[in-house]
């Protein structure tokens, strides 16, 4: 109930002034799926997504819808609402609601964002609120690389005589919590953590070339109860360069970063800043990780999308020596007419877990699909898009399908994808 009050709220404050003044905007993924094993896929059926590829390994239903609405401008000042609601759920049922848990909804952002405060830099926006603070991504992979979002406040777009600078505070808590032999958990609530966020972007250093250069520290404030419970709360340090190259075939990104501290598991994780709290002692955590990225027209009618990454990250965890991650996913696309399209897209990915023991776990995987879509365009990002896909899916180490009981499967289905 107080989740549809809120929402009735903001649209209500949203249309109490002119409807032609409101955005509209969004992001929406769905589908239908089954398995050569037998039954139905659903959201958590996804085989390393983010090392092997989405594109027939996804299949979840989820949602972004937005509302924003310039609220003041005047005197070369503006105030700008956003908003942003998350609908998702992992099945198919059309009873599908979030009073018996089948869907979640939630609050993704809602900031307020003014420009033109700042006389010695109009173009500078001050912000405050909850936001999507500037992420970085790899589509093909689901994977946000930089990504601190959350609740927070900041001055972004300073301009500078060659690029520009921003700045930020966001808190980011996650659940600190531990397990027994048995299973059993214990929480000890949400772990305050914040990050300062600086970033310079805009550096040309030749034709074609963009740059972009941040560091993030994360502050760790646990309470006595926290701190009792668990080893340490060490600060951590996250730096991200980034090298972006345009060239007659296309574009190609150059991604650098090094994290210590709770922030290193993320060059390994693939994730994008998040603060380790569940793998006992970090306090030597150390981890890099490389990426490349880009897009490479290869004739007329062809396009290639491609993403290496390279992860090492060492004593991340209690007993714990060192984690290695290579991943390579490539999507070549021909277009047979500007609203018809092929897809194949190929993943491999290896992942060696050492231990201080000498011990090793190792996971590897293979993905191969084939898919047709109906589009809006040729552009590798037109949307919305209708997809029909077949995807053959193996476990190179081990036995993950069909109950644990062989070591590849086959998925087909049809998805449809779209943002605006």
């Amino acid at each position: 109930m107080k989740k549809a009050t809120l929402t009735v709220a903001i649209l209500g404050s949203l249309f109490a002034t002119q409807v032609s003044a409101v955005d509209f905007y969004g992001y929406v993924r769905a589908g239908l799926g089954a398995s050569a094993d037998g039954g139905g896929t659903k959201g958590g059926d996804e085989f390393y997504k983010t090392t092997l590829g989405r594109l027939g390994n996804e299949f979840d239903t989820y949602s972004e819808i937005g509302l924003g609405q310039e609220l003041f401008n005047a005197d070369g000042r503006s105030m700008y609402f956003e908003s942003m609601f998350e609908m998702s759920s992992d099945g198919n049922l059309e009873s599908e609601n979030s009073k018996d848990d089948s869907a979640n909804f939630g609050i993704k952002q809602l900031n307020v964002q003014a420009k033109g405060y700042i006389p010695a830099s109009p173009d500078a926006v001050i912000w405050a609120g909850k936001r999507f603070y500037q992420r970085h991504d790899i589509h093909i992979i689901d994977t946000k690389y930089w990504n601190i979002s959350g609740y927070g406040v900041g001055i972004e777009n300073i301009k500078l005589n060659t690029g520009a600078i921003s700045a930020a505070v966001i808190r980011a808590d996650n659940e600190l919590a531990e397990w027994d032999d048995t299973g059993n958990k214990t929480s000890y609530g949400d772990l305050n953590t914040y990050f300062l966020d600086l970033r310079y972007a805009g550096f040309s250093p030749w034709e074609g070339s963009w740059t972009e250069f941040g560091v993030d520290y994360a502050m760790v404030n646990p309470t006595d109860e926290q701190e009792d419970a668990a080893e340490n709360f060490d600060n951590g340090l996250m730096v991200t360069a980034e090298l972006s190259q345009s060239f007659a075939l296309g574009y190609n990104k150059f991604v650098l970063q090094y994290m210590d501290k709770g922030l290193a598991q993320n060059a390994i994780s693939q994730g994008g800043g998040w603060y380790d709290i569940w793998n006992g002692d970090v306090s030597d955590a150390k981890g890099f990780r490389f990426i490349s990225t880009g897009d490479l027209n290869l004739g007329k009618n062809v396009v290639l999308n491609h993403v290496l990454t390279y992860g090492n990250a060492k004593d991340h965890g209690d007993w714990l020596d060192k984690e290695e991650l290579f991943s390579f996913v490539a999507r070549p696309t021909y277009n047979w007419s500007p609203y018809n399209k092929t897809m194949l897209e190929v993943g491999y990915f290896d992942q060696e877990k050492t231990w201080d023991s000498g011990s090793e776990d190792k996971f590897s995987g293979t993905k191969f699909t084939i898919a047709h879509a109906i589009s809006t365009g040729e552009s590798f990002f037109a949307r919305p898009e209708i997809r029909f896909f077949a995807t053959y899916l193996k476990d190179n180490e081990g036995d993950s399908f069909d109950n644990n009981k062989s070591n590849d499967t086959i998925n087909y289905g049809v998805q449809v994808e779209a943002w605006w």
